[in-house]
């Protein structure tokens, strides 16, 4: 039967699930392999056949599609390799990716870190001054055209980017979001001038009001686009020549996937292909256990990823920060810092013990790897506490070294600060479990919700061995870890179980209330777009579905809500209740009185969201009921609470487990590709999916 993959590359392990039309399911976890991610890709896809009993041809053969969440984009962005770019831009306006908008010295710094604005700096420019043409031309904000486009020095500028080695060319011009033709044009010169090299316009890109950022976006996408294309390329050649038939998808920060084929042409919209899938397999395990409040917390080998579903759908943001530079790009709101299981332990110059955000990835790994790796981490601290058996990680498929995390924390953290190894573990647990919770209070509080209002979900290698403390620092009552058959590899099931979204969006600003027909007749125009797109996917769909949005504002603000809009014809009474419906989202997002109706309002962006369903949708089945009550398969002293330290806990193998077990803390759960930790104070049980839901039966905070 056809199966659907989805394949999960982090910065420490790649994750693979697949599932065919009858449930038939697998999963697989091999370590990620930098710099050659696609060699990790591809040892994933032979640990899902050797699951499943099958040859990988016949797995293959037999695949209709294979969504992938990549760490390509992203990683070239934050690492510098990206694609050497030319800019070209309306005359006077070169400096604006320069001045920042005023706001390159402190965007997406923490306060802490804005505090101290002498200590601020701005980041290096994404382009070099003498590869930013200015080009003669200029349309005004209504889209007609007051300067001509100067042809001539267009093709001029782009003989001389060529002649200085670029290897793409972006192209963001005044007000093109209102009227593209000249930037259309200047891509037709660049095709006579250069054929075959890679161009992105900022009216196709992000067709968005504010020129700083829409610049940027253009720019950014241009860098990535022909990185992310050079991997997918001989990575979609490579599983052709393995038997692969079917479609290769990629995963989009959106929430949903697009074409390889098409991805590198809009290759910004992939920055968070890899934060992604968790939350989407979040909406969906959500949806089947009827839950609509849900914290999405993943913790892998290199960072901790945040988001939230609020009313069964992941919640989103118009816009992100990466590298100090602000992108606008429709994403799903997921928040990232660098505390996964490799996180490195170390004692800054002032003898204060910090833990990350430096990784030690998959390679060498954790000092108990016995890889070389020599500095201390999470997963050495979690080791020498007794959290982890050191011969059933990954299964017992790798053997860990107990003497090698002693040596290294004893090095770097225990005998520098004058305290013992258990001791420096016990302070490394505690401080992991302070940052993560630190940051899913800043997510949710932020976002106008009360964290005690929603279940968290806790998944990747590292999240459920520290999911009961971060949890209940936050007063968060119920826990859900998914084992089951996504145990371990969450993020590749919300890959397996995604759609395809595609998304247009126009910045066409007015004060409101906007003539009905001008409001339907754009979002006609932005539904025409995206239909033509996904029939360009060339893939089946099961369904498909159109979701309307518009960005409205207080007259004068710099910032604006985006604010859901109902399907079909819109009457003037619709587009008055849509000012309404914007005015009780900035309340609920605000405050009750911080509005000023007083000021107007004005509409300034449209957007819409295509989201045609795949055909198969993995359905988790019912987990094993019990026949009789848990038994431990053995005792060890394990180190769980500051306040109880080291006691003896009962371990059970997750594999004995069925629906109904209940197990009371202190006690660790060990499942093959994860392990869960129970303190005093919690009790587990075994949901009807296979999940572990853990609660907490005192009314004292695990620490």
């Amino acid at each position: 039967m056809p199966y659907v993959i989805g394949i999960d590359t982090g910065g420490t392990f790649t994750d693979a699930f697949a599932a065919d039309q009858h449930n038939r399911l697998a999963a697989a976890k091999t370590p990620s392999t930098p710099p050659d991610f696609a060699e990790g890709f591809l040892n994933a896809v032979d640990g899902l056949a050797d699951e499943l009993g099958l040859g990988v041809a016949e797995l293959l053969a037999d695949t209709d599609y294979i969504v992938h969440g990549t760490t390509s984009t992203l990683n070239s962005l934050v690492t510098g390799d990206v694609a050497d770019v030319g800019f070209l831009t309306t005359r006077g306006h070169a400096d604006s990716i320069s001045i920042m908008n005023l706001e390159g010295r402190y965007a997406g710094l923490g306060a802490d870190e804005v505090q101290q604005m002498a200590r601020t700096g701005k980041p290096a420019g994404l382009v070099p001054r003498h590869r930013i043409v200015e080009i003669d031309e200029r349309i005004d904000h209504k889209g007609a055209v007051i300067v001509p486009l100067d042809e001539a020095g267009v093709r001029a500028a782009v003989r001389e980017l060529v002649a200085d080695g670029i290897e793409a060319i972006a192209v963001s011009l005044l007000w093109s979001f209102r009227n593209p033709a000249h930037e259309q044009r200047i891509r037709e010169l660049i095709a006579e001038e250069a054929p075959g090299l890679y161009v992105a316009l900022s009216s196709e890109v992000s067709p968005r009001i504010r020129e700083y950022a829409r610049s940027v976006t253009t720019i950014m996408n241009t860098q990535v686009g022909p990185r992310l294309g050079g991997y997918l390329r001989p990575l979609e050649a490579r599983l052709r020549e393995r038997g692969f038939t079917g479609a290769l998808l990629v995963m989009q920060g959106s929430g949903g996937c697009v074409s390889a084929a098409d991805a590198p042409s809009r290759a910004i919209t992939t920055i968070g292909s890899v934060l992604t899938g968790g939350v989407v397999g979040c909406t969906r395990m959500a949806a089947t256990l009827g839950t609509d409040k849900v914290i999405s917390t993943d913790m892998g080998g290199t960072t901790f990823l945040v988001g939230l579903v609020v009313d069964g759908s992941p919640v989103t943001t118009t816009s992100t920060v990466l590298n100090q530079y602000a992108i606008s790009s429709p994403t799903v709101d997921v928040h990232t810092i660098g505390a996964g299981g490799g996180a490195i332990a170390w004692v800054d110059p002032a003898g204060n013990l910090k833990v990350g955000p430096r990784s030690a990835g998959a390679r060498p790994g954790p000092a108990c790897y016995g890889e070389g790796g020599w500095e201390p981490t999470v997963t050495d601290a979690d080791l020498v506490l007794g959290i982890v058996n050191p011969d059933n990680f990954l299964g017992g498929r790798k053997k860990l070294d107990v003497d090698a995390a002693r040596d290294a924390i004893d090095k770097v953290v225990a005998t520098p600060l004058g305290m013992g190894v258990d001791d420096a573990a016990a302070a490394i647990y505690a401080i992991q479990n302070a940052q993560t919770a630190d940051l899913v209070r800043k997510v949710v509080v932020n976002s106008g919700h009360d964290p005690r209002a929603f279940t968290l979900y806790a998944f990747g290698g590292a999240g459920p061995m520290h999911c009961a403390s971060y949890s209940a620092d936050l007063g968060i009552r119920e826990v859900v870890v998914p084992l089951g058959s996504t145990a371990a590899v969450f993020s590749a099931y919300g890959l397996a179980a995604s759609d395809i979204v595609l998304t247009a969006e126009r910045s066409q600003p007015a004060p409101m209330p906007v003539d009905a027909g001008t409001v339907n007749a754009v979002f006609a125009e932005l539904e025409a777009e995206l239909a033509a797109r996904l029939a360009d996917q060339d893939l089946r769909f099961s369904g498909t579905r159109y979701e309307r949005e518009a960005d409205l504002r207080y007259t004068m603000q710099l910032a604006e809500v985006s604010t859901p809009v109902a399907a079909g014809t819109l009457t003037a009474d619709d587009v008055e209740r849509l000012g309404r419906d914007f005015e009780a989202r900035y309340e609920s997002l605000y405050g009750a009185g911080t509005g000023f109706p007083d000021a107007g309002l004005q509409l300034i962006t449209y957007r819409v969201r295509a989201v045609g369903t795949l055909p198969i949708a993995p359905e988790l089945p019912d987990h094993a009921v019990a026949a009789a009550g848990p038994e431990p398969g053995g005792h060890r002293e394990v180190f769980l609470d500051a306040r109880t330290g080291r006691e003896t806990a009962a371990i059970f193998d997750y594999r004995a487990l069925c629906t109904g077990h209940r197990i009371t803390g202190p006690a660790v759960v060990e499942a093959p590709t994860t392990t869960v930790a129970l303190p005093a104070g919690t009790a587990a049980t075994v949901d009807r999916l296979g999940n572990l839901v853990v609660r907490y039966t005192d009314t004292e905070e695990v620490s």
